[in-house]
Formats: structure tokens, C-alpha cells, sequence
């Protein structure tokens, strides 16, 4: 496969960053086709909402399959290998919409999240590989709004073209982004070169995970900060609506306003931690910070200020996601370039899985407290967090990721 042999490293970050956001794109589709598969389809929420869950079961399932792959034969082939999955994904769905088995369709739609996870620890991995240290963390941070810019699109271009009653016209545009995002991937992305590899003291290859608790513990400290971040996003619009008595129309700026904000609030905390040296301080602040700004949120709501609600929403929802970047760049450099893509998996699968369980058992919650008393428990997660965060790591054969090899792989 051809690609250009000179690396670029913030071309790379842009195709890798847009091919995230293409299958984000892909993978948010179904779940913005709800409205029509049950107002004129005729299924019910229940139903329309598993078909819409079907891409995030693809990508759960395979989130570390991808990663190691990765590890084995290189970050271009795994993932232009991916995207050409979500692509015959896109296809099938397709196919499938014409068809009157919503079975099949959902098996498709699932097919688009396998391809789409590869994506993941791919473009993670270009990022750490072709950045030094001293500027990770911004174009982490940069790369990691892909997935927000990703699923805004899909809420702009969906409804409009569902609105004909049809569920393919979305799937071919969404469809059609990805296959550019491919060639895209397959022109310019390149290997990034790894170090030779690491050994343990006996002589066998070494693992991060052995003996060494800390990215286990930075998985944890993710999945229990993505409950905030789920909480507010899955419910803030109803809240607004239904128990601040908002119209509409505001809760969803305010909503949208949240969203656009906590892309900058990422890239943001990754420019602090290069300046820091440290991913790990600034995410046990972030961790921190979460705390009283959910219970002001509880409290502007209870007292029914709008004003307070707002500013208080907006301020924890940015918070909330800022830590992404930080703990994925961290996972990335502790486990090492040969370990890295199966370690992003285990860190991504670790927060999909924290994110199934937020919206039935916060929904459970809101029915027997109210929001306002459901707000206030979430602070819980990061208060928890916080004593888990482990210390920054000293540098080790396993840790960090050269850009200097002793070994270059980049022609693969």
C-alpha cells in the first residue's frame, strides 16, 4: 500500500483525528435515526434504541482485538483495514434498510462499530509516536475532540436527511466520509518508528501490566470519571426541559454550548500538562475540580436559578470530559510502543462499559431522588477517583514512547 514516505506529523493528526470523526459520524447515525424508526416505523423505544446500540456493542467487542493487531502489524494497515470494515458496515446497513429485518440491520449497524473501533489506538498511536513529549499533549487533546466534532455532525446532517422518511440517504452520506477518510489514511499516515523491545529482568519481553498496578488504576480512575461525563450528556437536555421548566430551544444551546466547550476544555488541559511534564497531576486536578462544580449544579438546581444552572452545567460538562486526553496520552506513554495499542483497548473498553451502565442506573436513580439529589451523587465518581490517580511513573524500559529507535519500523 503507497503512502508518502516523508512523515508530517500534524497532516497525520489531521487525517487520523478526521477518521475518528468519520466513523463517529457512522457510529452516531443510528441513534439519530431513533425519531423515524419509531414515529414512522412503528417499532418502539425500547427496540429503536437497541438498533441504535448495536454499533457501540461492534465496538466494544473488538476495542482490544484492534489494539493488539495494531501492536503486531502497524498502526496504516490496522487502520485503513478499519475503515474499509465500517465501509462494508455502511454498506450492509444499507442494504439491510431496504429490507424489512430490522435484525439484519442491526447486525449491520454493529458491523459499522467493529470497523470504527480500529480506529481508536490507531490514530492514538500516530499521535504518540510522531509528537515529542513537550507537545503530546496538545495534539492529544486536539485529536480527541474528533469524537464530539464526530457525533455534532451526525446531529446536523441526520435529522435533515431522515426527515424524507428514509433511513438509507443518511447511511450513504456518512458512508461516503468514511471511504474519503480511507484514502485519506491509506496517502499519508506513516508507521511511526518504534524502539527496540523492551526486555524484563529474566530476559522475557516485557509486560506494563506486570507487576505495576498504575495503568490498571489510571483505567479505573477513566471509568469511574466517564459517570459524570455520561450522566450530564445523556440527561442534561431533560433536565432543562423537564424539571427546569426551559424551553427547548435554550436547554439545547445550552446543551450544544456544553459540548463545543468541552472540546476546548481538552485541548486545553493537554497544552497544561506539556507545560507540566505531567499527565497525572492534572488529571487528579481535573478529578478535583469535578466535585463542587456538580454540587453547585445540584444546588442551582434545586433553588431553581437559571442563570447558576447554566453556568454550572456548562462549567462541570467541560470539566467532566477533560480528563480523555490526559488518560489516554498517560496509558500510552507508561505502556509503551509495543504495548500501547492493546493497553488504549483495554482503557477505552474500560470507559464503554462504565458508560452502559450510567444511563439505566442514573435514569433509576432520578426516579427515586429527583435530578437535583442525582446531580449531587455523581460527585461521588470523582471523589472516589481521586485517591486511585497514581503518582507519575519514573521513566522505564517500558515506559514512554521513543522516537528515536534503535529498531525503525515506520516502512511497514
Amino acid at each position: 500500500m503507497f503512502a508518502l514516505r516523508t512523515p508530517r506529523p500534524w497532516l497525520m493528526l489531521v487525517v487520523g483525528g478526521g477518521s475518528q470523526a468519520a466513523t463517529a459520524l457512522l457510529i452516531s447515525t443510528p441513534a439519530y435515526l431513533i425519531p423515524l424508526l419509531h414515529t414512522e416505523r412503528g417499532l418502539s423505544l425500547a427496540e429503536a434504541g437497541l438498533i441504535a446500540t448495536a454499533p457501540n456493542v461492534g465496538v466494544l467487542l473488538t476495542l482490544i482485538l484492534w489494539g493488539a493487531a495494531t501492536d503486531r502489524w502497524g498502526e496504516r494497515i490496522i487502520l485503513v483495514t478499519g475503515l474499509v470494515v465500517a465501509i462494508v458496515g455502511a454498506l450492509a446497513s444499507i442494504a439491510a434498510a431496504g429490507s424489512d429485518s430490522y435484525v439484519l440491520l442491526a447486525l449491520a449497524f454493529a458491523l459499522c462499530g467493529i470497523g470504527g473501533a480500529a480506529t481508536s489506538a490507531t490514530s492514538g498511536r500516530v499521535v504518540i509516536g510522531w509528537f515529542p513529549p513537550e507537545r503530546r499533549g496538545l495534539a492529544m487533546g486536539l485529536r480527541q475532540t474528533s469524537l464530539p466534532l464526530g457525533m455534532a455532525a451526525g446531529a446536523l446532517i441526520v435529522p435533515a436527511l431522515a426527515a424524507g422518511g428514509e433511513i438509507a440517504p443518511s447511511l450513504i452520506v456518512a458512508g461516503a466520509v468514511v471511504a474519503f477518510a480511507t484514502i485519506a489514511s491509506a496517502l499519508f499516515i506513516v508507521n511511526p518508528p518504534r524502539p527496540s523491545r523492551p526486555v524484563d529482568a529474566e530476559g522475557r519481553p516485557a509486560n506494563p501490566y506486570r507487576g505495576d498496578g498504575t495503568l490498571a488504576r489510571i483505567h479505573l480512575v477513566s471509568a469511574l470519571l466517564v459517570v459524570p461525563q455520561y450522566a450530564l450528556a445523556t440527561f442534561g437536555l431533560v433536565w432543562l426541559i423537564a424539571d427546569q421548566q426551559w424551553d427547548p430551544v435554550a436547554a439545547g444551546i445550552v446543551v450544544a454550548l456544553a459540548q463545543l466547550l468541552g472540546a476546548g476544555g481538552r485541548v486545553a488541559v493537554g497544552v497544561l500538562s506539556d507545560r507540566l511534564g505531567s499527565r497525572l497531576r492534572p488529571l487528579r486536578w481535573v478529578a478535583l475540580a469535578g466535585i463542587p462544580l456538580l454540587l453547585l449544579t445540584a444546588v442551582a438546581g434545586e433553588l431553581h436559578w437559571a442563570a447558576a444552572v447554566a453556568v454550572f452545567y456548562v462549567l462541570a460538562s467541560c470539566v467532566s470530559v477533560a480528563d480523555n486526553g490526559l488518560a489516554f496520552t498517560a496509558v500510552a506513554e507508561i505502556a509503551g510502543a509495543h504495548w500501547s495499542g492493546r493497553a488504549l483497548g483495554a482503557q477505552n473498553t474500560g470507559q464503554y462499559l462504565a458508560a452502559a451502565i450510567v444511563a439505566p442506573t442514573v435514569g433509576a436513580l432520578i426516579a427515586v431522588t429527583g435530578y437535583s439529589a442525582a446531580i449531587a451523587l455523581l460527585a461521588l465518581a470523582p471523589a472516589v477517583a481521586i485517591p486511585l490517580v497514581p503518582k507519575e511513573p519514573g521513566q522505564s524500559p517500558i515506559s514512554g514512547v521513543s522516537t528515536t529507535p534503535e529498531t525503525p519500523e515506520s516502512g511497514k
